[in-house]
């Protein structure tokens, strides 16, 4: 497997402990699983404007409402939407110092103002970090990972990507990049092992 100069990591799901969808689906009158919640939110019209960053946590609080049809005033729910991201699982600021002795080291996430102003200090685990409401771009689309390599100063046969989308990864390998299918932490460190990447 070829050694990569660049790792390039989504956050939330891989990195970072993100509870969207337990949180959805225990909402009084939803009605769908988890996979089913995370399938509509990755079709969401609303979801991918806020992770655009055309509109403000305010309107994307009550189109989602609206849209979702969540018995909850959009104020609340936009409070307790601000706390879905718990935080890097246990372990990962230690792996990210070891991995920036042997790489460059960035970040590309499909975020929004609200959950990426909640985790300021990225750029200290980081070389880069992206987001797609800064960017204007957004995973799968081409243009996202075009932007994140042109940021990163990376050509596309020198990147491990790594992300809990199967679809982002597939449009990622699509594009010519080194991409994996992860899902928490745990199976990010088995790639990294199993490459020869991380001891």
């Amino acid at each position: 497997m070829p050694r990569p100069e660049l790792l390039l990591f989504d956050l939330g799901g891989v990195l970072i402990d993100n509870v969207a969808f337990e949180r959805l689906s225990a909402t009084p009158g939803i009605g769908l699983d988890e996979m089913e919640i995370k399938s509509k939110w990755l079709a969401s019209s609303t979801v991918r404007s806020f992770e655009l960053g055309t509109i403000s946590p305010e309107a994307f609080a009550r189109a989602f409402v609206d849209e979702w049809c969540l018995p909850i005033e959009p104020e609340f729910f936009l409070a307790d939407f601000a706390g879905w991201p718990k935080g890097f699982y246990p372990g990962v600021p230690e792996l990210l110092g070891d991995l920036r002795q042997q790489f460059k080291v960035a970040c590309l996430s499909n975020s929004n103002s609200v959950h990426w102003e909640k985790f300021g200090n990225l750029a200290k685990h980081f070389d880069v970090s992206l987001s797609s409401h800064l960017l204007g771009a957004i995973k799968p689309d081409a243009p996202c990972f075009e932007r994140a390599l042109q940021e990163c100063g990376a050509s596309k046969e020198s990147v491990a990507f790594f992300d809990d989308s199967l679809e982002n990864v597939f449009a990622a390998r699509a594009l010519g990049l080194q991409a994996f299918h992860v899902c928490g932490f745990a199976q990010v460190n088995q790639v990294l092992l199993q490459s020869g990447w991380h001891q």
